[in-house]
C-alpha cells in the first residue's frame, strides 16, 4: 500500500512544479494583446504554444520579450508555434499578438503558457521500500509524464486542424451562397432584359405595319 502513497507523492511533487495557462483569444482588427507570466526563480523553462484557429489566412505576428523589455523571440505572419526557452533572469515575461495586419479580419487564437521547474524532488525513505523501487517509480512518472506531453501536444494540433478545416468549410458555404444569390440576380435581370428587348420588337413592327 505504500508505492501507491509514494506514486500519488510524486504526482502531486510534480504538478506542484509546473504552471500553466491555457486561453483562447478572439483577437480583432488592428489589434494587439499582450499575455503576462513571471519567473520566481533563474533557469525555468517556458513553454509557450500557440496555433490561430480561424480568421482570414491563420497567421499572426508574435513576439516574446523578458524581463527589462529584452526581445527573446518573434515572427510574422506565423499560423502556429511550439517553443521552450529557459528564463534567464527572474521576474515577468511578456507574450503578445499582433493582429494589425488585418484590415477586417478578427481571430481566434489558441495558447498556452506554461512555467516549469526542471528539479526533480527527493522524496524521504519509506520504510519497507528500497531506494531502487523508489527510483524506479519515479522514473516510471517522468515517462509517463512525458508521453502525456506528447498526447497533449498531438491533441492540440489535431484540435487546430479542425478547427481550421471548419473555417474553411463555413467560408466557402458562404461563398457558394452569396454566389448562388448572385446568379439568382442576374438571372432574374437577363429575364427581364430579354423581355424588354421583345416587346421593343413587337412595338417596332407593329409600327411598320401601320
Amino acid at each position: 500500500m505504500q508505492l501507491p502513497l509514494i506514486a500519488c507523492g510524486l504526482l502531486a511533487c510534480l504538478a506542484a512544479q509546473v504552471s500553466a495557462t491555457a486561453l483562447t483569444y478572439k483577437l480583432s482588427a488592428n489589434e494587439k494583446a499582450c499575455f503576462y507570466t513571471a519567473t520566481k526563480a533563474k533557469g525555468e523553462k517556458i513553454a509557450f504554444y500557440f496555433a490561430v484557429q480561424s480568421g482570414g489566412s491563420f497567421d499572426i505576428d508574435y513576439e516574446v520579450t523578458g524581463p527589462n523589455g529584452k526581445y527573446i523571440m518573434d515572427g510574422q505572419k506565423e499560423r502556429q508555434g511550439d517553443f521552450v526557452f529557459t528564463a534567464n533572469e527572474a521576474g515577468e515575461y511578456k507574450f503578445c499578438f499582433n493582429n494589425e495586419m488585418s484590415t477586417f479580419a478578427e481571430k481566434f487564437v489558441d495558447f498556452e503558457i506554461s512555467v516549469e521547474n526542471e528539479s526533480r524532488v527527493n522524496l524521504p525513505a519509506k520504510q519497507g521500500t528500497s531506494p531502487e523501487q523508489t527510483t524506479a517509480l519515479e522514473e516510471s512518472l517522468f515517462k509517463v509524464s512525458g508521453q502525456l506531453s506528447t498526447i497533449t501536444r498531438n491533441q492540440k494540433y489535431f484540435r487546430t486542424r479542425e478547427n481550421r478545416n471548419f473555417s474553411t468549410v463555413r467560408s466557402t458555404e458562404k461563398r457558394i451562397i452569396n454566389f448562388s444569390f448572385i446568379q439568382i440576380a442576374l438571372t432574374v435581370c437577363m429575364a427581364a432584359l430579354q423581355v424588354f428587348i421583345v416587346r421593343f420588337f413587337f412595338q417596332g413592327a407593329r409600327k411598320g405595319y401601320v
